[in-house]
Protein backbone atom coordinates (compact mmCIF):
# COMPACT_ATOMS: atom_id res chain seq x y z
CA UNK A 1 0.00 0.00 0.00
CA UNK A 2 2.91 2.52 1.23
CA UNK A 3 4.60 1.72 -2.63
CA UNK A 4 1.08 2.50 -4.07
CA UNK A 5 0.10 5.36 -2.22
CA UNK A 6 4.12 7.14 -3.41
CA UNK A 7 3.06 6.32 -6.73
CA UNK A 8 -0.32 7.96 -6.56
CA UNK A 9 0.96 11.35 -4.34
CA UNK A 10 3.59 11.72 -7.22
CA UNK A 11 0.54 11.74 -9.68
CA UNK A 12 -1.76 13.74 -8.14
CA UNK A 13 1.44 16.04 -7.05
CA UNK A 14 2.23 16.91 -10.87
CA UNK A 15 -1.47 16.54 -11.81
CA UNK A 16 -1.98 20.14 -10.46
CA UNK A 17 -2.95 22.42 -13.94
CA UNK A 18 -1.40 25.32 -11.64
CA UNK A 19 -1.00 27.09 -15.51
CA UNK A 20 -4.73 26.54 -15.74
CA UNK A 21 -5.69 28.01 -12.38
CA UNK A 22 -3.50 31.13 -12.48
CA UNK A 23 -5.29 31.87 -15.26
CA UNK A 24 -8.65 30.51 -13.95
CA UNK A 25 -8.70 32.94 -11.22
CA UNK A 26 -7.29 35.70 -12.61
CA UNK A 27 -8.69 36.10 -15.58
CA UNK A 28 -11.21 33.72 -15.89
CA UNK A 29 -10.00 32.94 -19.22
CA UNK A 30 -8.96 29.17 -19.86
CA UNK A 31 -5.82 28.36 -20.94
CA UNK A 32 -6.84 25.70 -22.88
CA UNK A 33 -8.54 28.15 -25.27
CA UNK A 34 -6.05 30.78 -25.81
CA UNK A 35 -2.79 31.34 -27.11
CA UNK A 36 -1.04 27.58 -28.91
CA UNK A 37 -3.69 26.24 -26.20
CA UNK A 38 -0.99 24.67 -24.02
CA UNK A 39 -1.36 24.56 -20.18
CA UNK A 40 2.08 25.51 -19.60
CA UNK A 41 4.26 28.75 -18.62
CA UNK A 42 5.22 29.56 -22.04
CA UNK A 43 1.68 29.97 -23.19
CA UNK A 44 0.60 31.85 -19.87
CA UNK A 45 3.60 34.32 -20.37
CA UNK A 46 2.89 35.07 -23.93
CA UNK A 47 -0.46 35.13 -23.25
CA UNK A 48 -0.98 37.18 -20.62
CA UNK A 49 2.20 38.55 -19.71
CA UNK A 50 5.65 37.46 -17.85
CA UNK A 51 4.26 37.65 -13.95
CA UNK A 52 1.38 35.51 -14.41
CA UNK A 53 3.96 33.18 -16.69
CA UNK A 54 7.01 33.02 -13.99
CA UNK A 55 4.62 32.32 -11.27
CA UNK A 56 3.07 29.04 -13.32
CA UNK A 57 6.79 28.25 -14.03
CA UNK A 58 7.77 28.61 -10.67
CA UNK A 59 4.83 26.40 -9.42
CA UNK A 60 5.24 23.86 -12.09
CA UNK A 61 9.10 23.68 -10.90
CA UNK A 62 7.71 22.93 -7.35
CA UNK A 63 5.47 20.19 -7.88
CA UNK A 64 8.02 18.11 -10.05
CA UNK A 65 10.70 18.69 -7.54
CA UNK A 66 8.21 18.08 -4.41
CA UNK A 67 7.29 14.85 -6.06
CA UNK A 68 11.13 13.83 -6.71
CA UNK A 69 11.42 14.84 -2.30
CA UNK A 70 8.34 13.34 -1.29
CA UNK A 71 9.96 9.59 -2.90
CA UNK A 72 13.47 10.48 -1.28
CA UNK A 73 11.73 11.38 2.46
CA UNK A 74 9.45 8.11 1.79
CA UNK A 75 12.04 5.26 0.13
CA UNK A 76 14.44 6.43 3.16
CA UNK A 77 12.20 5.94 5.61
CA UNK A 78 11.86 2.91 8.21
CA UNK A 79 8.11 2.31 7.10
CA UNK A 80 9.45 1.25 3.60
CA UNK A 81 8.36 -1.99 2.53
CA UNK A 82 11.17 -2.97 0.25
CA UNK A 83 14.95 -3.73 0.45
CA UNK A 84 16.69 -1.10 -1.04
CA UNK A 85 20.42 -0.32 -2.14
CA UNK A 86 22.47 -0.69 -5.45
CA UNK A 87 21.47 -3.72 -6.72
CA UNK A 88 20.08 -3.34 -10.14
CA UNK A 89 17.10 -4.80 -9.65
CA UNK A 90 13.99 -2.00 -9.95
CA UNK A 91 12.53 -3.22 -6.92
CA UNK A 92 15.30 -3.54 -4.93
CA UNK A 93 17.02 0.50 -6.34
CA UNK A 94 16.18 3.81 -4.40
CA UNK A 95 17.02 5.25 -7.73
CA UNK A 96 14.56 3.80 -9.46
CA UNK A 97 11.49 4.29 -7.19
CA UNK A 98 13.03 7.95 -6.63
CA UNK A 99 13.13 8.70 -10.62
CA UNK A 100 9.84 6.22 -11.33
CA UNK A 101 8.38 9.48 -9.53
CA UNK A 102 10.35 11.86 -11.58
CA UNK A 103 8.59 10.73 -14.50
CA UNK A 104 5.01 10.15 -13.24
CA UNK A 105 4.84 13.51 -12.29
CA UNK A 106 5.83 14.83 -15.54
CA UNK A 107 3.55 12.69 -16.89
CA UNK A 108 0.77 13.65 -14.84
CA UNK A 109 1.45 17.30 -16.11
CA UNK A 110 1.21 16.29 -19.71
CA UNK A 111 -2.02 14.14 -18.68
CA UNK A 112 -3.75 15.85 -15.65
CA UNK A 113 -6.78 13.95 -14.79
CA UNK A 114 -8.53 17.77 -13.28
CA UNK A 115 -8.64 18.69 -17.46
CA UNK A 116 -9.41 15.65 -18.92
CA UNK A 117 -5.74 14.58 -19.38
CA UNK A 118 -5.01 17.73 -21.54
CA UNK A 119 -1.98 19.33 -20.17
CA UNK A 120 1.01 20.63 -20.77
CA UNK A 121 4.66 19.66 -21.91
CA UNK A 122 6.38 19.04 -18.93
CA UNK A 123 9.09 21.12 -19.39
CA UNK A 124 9.23 23.06 -16.34
CA UNK A 125 7.80 19.90 -14.21
CA UNK A 126 10.65 17.88 -15.37
CA UNK A 127 13.12 20.78 -14.44
CA UNK A 128 12.17 21.06 -11.45
CA UNK A 129 12.09 16.80 -10.78
CA UNK A 130 15.85 16.92 -11.99
CA UNK A 131 16.75 19.88 -9.66
CA UNK A 132 16.09 17.17 -6.75
CA UNK A 133 17.09 14.63 -8.30
CA UNK A 134 20.34 16.26 -9.88
CA UNK A 135 20.87 19.62 -9.62
CA UNK A 136 24.46 19.57 -12.13
CA UNK A 137 23.08 17.52 -14.27
CA UNK A 138 20.17 20.20 -14.25
CA UNK A 139 22.51 23.24 -14.51
CA UNK A 140 23.98 21.72 -17.28
CA UNK A 141 20.61 20.86 -19.63
CA UNK A 142 20.55 24.85 -18.44
CA UNK A 143 23.16 25.87 -20.13
CA UNK A 144 22.51 23.83 -23.27
CA UNK A 145 18.54 25.62 -23.23
CA UNK A 146 20.09 28.87 -22.81
CA UNK A 147 23.14 28.47 -25.95
CA UNK A 148 19.91 27.15 -27.82
CA UNK A 149 17.33 30.14 -27.69
CA UNK A 150 20.19 32.53 -27.61
CA UNK A 151 21.10 31.10 -30.92
CA UNK A 152 17.73 30.56 -32.63
CA UNK A 153 15.00 32.03 -30.75
CA UNK A 154 13.19 29.12 -30.42
CA UNK A 155 11.85 28.26 -26.69
CA UNK A 156 10.54 25.32 -27.83
CA UNK A 157 13.91 23.63 -29.83
CA UNK A 158 15.71 24.60 -26.00
CA UNK A 159 13.69 22.77 -24.81
CA UNK A 160 13.96 19.38 -27.22
CA UNK A 161 17.79 19.80 -26.69
CA UNK A 162 17.84 20.42 -23.42
CA UNK A 163 15.29 17.64 -22.29
CA UNK A 164 18.19 15.02 -24.69
CA UNK A 165 21.23 16.38 -23.25
CA UNK A 166 19.98 15.62 -19.59
CA UNK A 167 20.50 11.79 -19.69
CA UNK A 168 23.95 12.21 -21.39
CA UNK A 169 24.87 14.82 -18.66
CA UNK A 170 23.63 12.37 -16.34
CA UNK A 171 25.07 9.64 -17.92
CA UNK A 172 29.01 11.07 -18.18
CA UNK A 173 29.11 13.90 -15.89
CA UNK A 174 27.67 12.95 -13.09
CA UNK A 175 27.46 8.94 -13.31
CA UNK A 176 24.07 9.22 -11.81
CA UNK A 177 22.50 5.02 -11.39
CA UNK A 178 21.38 3.59 -13.51
CA UNK A 179 18.04 3.63 -13.22
CA UNK A 180 18.12 7.59 -13.00
CA UNK A 181 19.93 7.56 -16.29
CA UNK A 182 17.34 5.07 -17.81
CA UNK A 183 14.50 6.83 -16.51
CA UNK A 184 15.69 10.26 -18.05
CA UNK A 185 15.81 9.01 -21.16
CA UNK A 186 12.19 8.55 -20.70
CA UNK A 187 11.04 11.60 -19.31
CA UNK A 188 13.04 13.24 -22.35
CA UNK A 189 11.64 11.21 -24.80
CA UNK A 190 8.01 12.11 -23.16
CA UNK A 191 8.93 15.55 -23.83
CA UNK A 192 10.22 15.50 -27.32
CA UNK A 193 6.56 13.45 -28.47
CA UNK A 194 4.69 16.55 -26.65
CA UNK A 195 6.51 18.87 -28.56
CA UNK A 196 5.41 16.72 -32.22
CA UNK A 197 3.41 20.32 -33.69
CA UNK A 198 6.48 22.52 -32.75
CA UNK A 199 8.72 20.09 -34.41
CA UNK A 200 6.52 19.60 -37.62
CA UNK A 201 6.68 24.04 -37.35
CA UNK A 202 10.19 24.27 -36.87
CA UNK A 203 10.43 21.63 -39.88
CA UNK A 204 8.11 23.81 -42.22
CA UNK A 205 9.70 27.07 -40.87
CA UNK A 206 6.36 28.49 -38.95
CA UNK A 207 7.57 27.59 -35.61
CA UNK A 208 7.27 31.37 -33.94
CA UNK A 209 10.91 32.74 -31.95
CA UNK A 210 10.47 34.11 -28.56
CA UNK A 211 8.74 37.78 -29.08
CA UNK A 212 7.37 37.06 -31.75
CA UNK A 213 3.52 36.10 -30.29
CA UNK A 214 2.25 32.63 -29.63
CA UNK A 215 3.37 29.27 -30.47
Amino acid sequence: MRVAGLLIAAYLIGSIPFSFLIVKLTTGADIRRVGSHNVGATNVARSFGKLPGIFALLLDMAKGYAAVALAKWITASPGWPLPTGVDASPLHSRAFWISLCALIAVLAHMFPVWLGFHGGKGVATAAGAFLALDPLALAAGGIVFAIVVIATRFVSLGSIVSAASIPIFLRFLTHAPFWSINISIAIAIAIIVKHHSNIARLAQGRERKMGEGKE
